[in-house]
């Protein structure tokens, strides 16, 4: 057996010096102006928004700039040892939370370096075995299994096909026993969940309708529509089953069943904004219609649950931090079953005669048990500071699964009885590092209008301060950012850094209250939240003047973006990913003209100058010295279209900004970030960290 590499050893080379002054690749300018409200912007590299596949001087263009960027990135100290540190952090069993089905159980599991997950089945008391193994499809392991749904008595996989980390999906159907792919063959599906209806005939999905051109990469998409697809029978015969008026043809929705797969629940919205339209049909019930429960959309509805013929929700209608109410008989107002409390109540299910009721306390999970009547019945004992997730219903039984993971704490299974209150390990994984070496923290800082604000930090224990920090931040469209373990994360805490996330506002973890005071107009309390952190780390003492990186990728490169032009002296080096950053025409693609629910609409005149306050193109500042910067993006990204980072990236280079490098990093074969191979991952994040490392001086030592 090979001695083990230490990360810290394998870094002490000597000190090399970074490349001679860039060269950057020529980036033609094309005129171009657009006048709104009164106000002329300018849009000199608009023709980088075409797509990478049919667009040649576009193609050209990310060839050039990725040469320049790797030629960059092979002079720096420490790379070869940070992606073999990588790769033996990455190499440890991962399993996912185990779903029962008649007498099988399905889960998925990557033996370490797997470029994908493969889906397992285990029959009753029978040793696991492989089911559906996505390394088989494709050379570059860039073709994912994305989402997946067994039939409710196991015979039958339902599982989508993702290519190169788009968006657009194809389901397949497979026989459990014999491992046959069947015939059915579903397209043009995007944001689908996969929804078995009770008496395993076949399947509620939301998909498009068929365009003559073929399926569309970069312009606005419409129309998303539920369908209900019956094992052995062609696409073509699928039944419509509901779709939005005219008026709503931007709406998305999604379809669901209860565990018992007696009832189909619809949502509706548009698609970003969590507020929702509800409609539920009793499918046990041959003769029963999709009804409307919920028509107003002004308030967030999760399905939690049925119980013969009461429904359950968690909602934020009237409690701004959540509470579970049910509709009787699918009809009528629905009635308070667990309250709005201090903490933010995110999810519920009904496990055998519970309601296991999942909440944020300042952003850490807390589990509470309740009847389903709504009388308290204590907690669910954690392992500690971190985040549950899991407790899906199982109809007959009382046990469930659920998984708890933390900075430092890479995910372990738990197997739950909710008629003992008890919870076993179901799944540890054995990996390439000691937990206990490493402290989680929690500390709040003040935010520039008084806000108090949350975060987590993480590092090795007896780490001297002040050290090289990575301040990682979302602070978006309801999104709790939570602790999780990350193998990125891990590695940077092993070099010498100290990791830190921040709960922005504009996310979840504190209610409605705390997602409306970070979007529309309220968006500049984001990037102040930010901000505000970096200057918090540097005046506490944990991290020195010159050693603050920083991170976050699609709404958080926004964020990224947005802060370096605003506080260039505050940070060493920015890594913004897959970035939202021409703020003034992200409407114009893909699922862009959902976003406006939490960035505004550029069309409204307020909202548009806003926008065009912060929007990291228009907001370059030349005359300022900037931090070292790398931008990733995927050539191939349908979520938020490459162009938004070349652009930035384009006037970037071309700013007075100083002499610090200023790199874009152009993945192919990639999207947004589900289903990126495990090989794609190291890669990009040894890129990454001797970036940051070397502009942070932790890899300078």
């Amino acid at each position: 057996m090979h001695r083990p590499i230490t990360f810290l050893a394998a870094l002490a080379i000597p000190v090399m010096t970074a490349a001679a002054p860039i060269i950057y690749p020529p980036t033609a300018t094309v005129p171009q102006a657009d006048t709104s409200f009164g106000t002329v912007v300018q849009d000199p590299y608009r023709w980088l928004e075409g797509d990478v596949r049919t667009q040649k001087p576009v193609a050209d263009w990310v060839a050039a700039q990725n040469r320049v960027t790797q030629a960059y990135l092979a002079t720096l100290p420490g790379r070869d040892a940070i992606k073999a540190r990588l790769t033996q952090l990455f190499d440890y069993e991962r399993v996912t939370l185990p779903e029962a089905r008649g007498n099988r159980v399905f889960f998925r599991k990557n033996s370490g370096l797997q470029n994908q997950s493969v889906l397992m089945v285990q029959d009753g008391n029978a040793p696991p075995r492989p089911l559906i193994d996505p390394n088989t499809w494709a050379r570059d392991g860039a073709t994912a299994l994305a989402e997946w749904s067994a039939s409710e008595d196991g015979s039958k996989v339902a599982y989508a096909i993702q290519d190169g980390g788009s968006d657009w999906r194809t389901i397949k159907v497979l026989d459990v026993a014999s491992g046959t792919v069947l015939s059915d063959d579903l397209d043009w599906v995007k944001f689908s969940k996969i929804a078995w209806k009770g008496d395993n005939s076949g399947f509620f999905y939301s998909r498009h309708p068929a365009t003559p051109k073929g399926k569309d990469f970069v312009s606005a998409v419409y129309d998303h529509e539920v369908h209900f697809h019956r094992i052995g029978t062609p696409q073509s015969e699928d039944v419509l089953v509901y779709t939005s008026s005219p008026a709503k043809r931007g709406y998305y929705n999604e379809a669901e069943t209860s565990s018992d797969g007696n009832w189909l629940i619809v949502r509706s919205s548009t698609g970003s904004d969590d507020t929702y339209e509800i409609r539920v049909q009793k499918l046990a019930d041959p003769a029963a219609k999709l009804t409307t429960l919920v028509s107003d959309r002004k308030f967030d509805w999760r399905f939690a649950g049925a119980s013969g013929t009461t429904l359950y929700f968690v909602t934020n209608a009237g409690a701004p931090r959540y509470r579970v109410v049910a509709f009787d008989n699918a009809s009528g107002s629905p009635r308070e079953v667990v309250p709005e409390g201090q903490a933010t109540l995110t999810g519920a299910s009904i496990i055998g005669d519970r309601l296991v009721v999942a909440t944020l306390q300042d952003a850490r999970s807390v589990v509470r048990r309740y009847t389903l009547t709504g009388k308290a019945d204590g907690e669910i004992a954690l392992p500690g500071l971190g985040t549950a997730a899991g407790f899906e219903a199982v109809p007959g039984t009382t046990t469930t699964y659920y998984s708890f993971t933390s900075y430092n704490v890479p995910t372990t299974l738990y197997r739950y009885d909710a008629a003992t209150n008890t919870s076993t390990v179901f799944s540890a994984p054995k990996v390439a590092f000691n937990p206990a070496d490493f402290v989680v923290e929690q500390k709040f800082f003040t935010s520039k209008d008084g806000t108090r604000v949350p975060m987590f930090v993480a590092h090795k224990k007896g780490l001297k301060t002040p050290a090289p920090t990575l301040m990682y931040g979302y602070g978006g469209f309801n999104i709790n950012v939570l602790p999780a373990f990350q193998v990125d994360a891990l590695a940077w805490m092993e070099m010498g850094g100290i990791y830190a996330e921040v709960t922005l506002r504009g996310g979840g973890e504190y209610g409605a209250a705390w997602h409306d005071a970070g979007r529309r107009l309220n968006k500049q309390n984001v990037f102040d939240d930010f901000i505000a952190g970096g200057e918090y780390l540097i005046k506490s003492g944990l991290t020195p003047r010159g050693g603050l990186a920083i991170q976050g990728g699609s709404n958080g490169g926004l964020l990224v973006g947005a802060v370096v032009n605003q506080r260039p002296d505050l940070f060493a080096a920015a890594l913004p990913a897959v970035g939202v950053m021409d703020m003034l025409r992200f409407p114009l693609f893909t699922e862009g003209r959902t976003w406006t629910d939490d960035y505004g609409d550029p069309a409204d005149e307020a909202q548009f100058k806003n926008l065009l306050g912060y929007s990291p193109y228009h907001n370059i500042k030349s005359g300022k010295d900037y931090p070292a910067i790398l931008a990733t993006t995927a050539d191939t990204d349908d979520r938020v279209v490459p162009g938004h980072s070349f652009k930035y990236a384009a006037a970037l280079q071309a700013a007075q900004i100083g002499d610090k490098p200023h790199l874009i990093r152009i993945e192919t074969r990639a999207g947004h970030g589900s289903g990126k191979p495990t090989s794609k991952q190291i890669e990009e994040t040894a890129d990454l960290w001797s970036f940051i490392g070397y502009w942070t001086g932790l890899t300078r030592k």
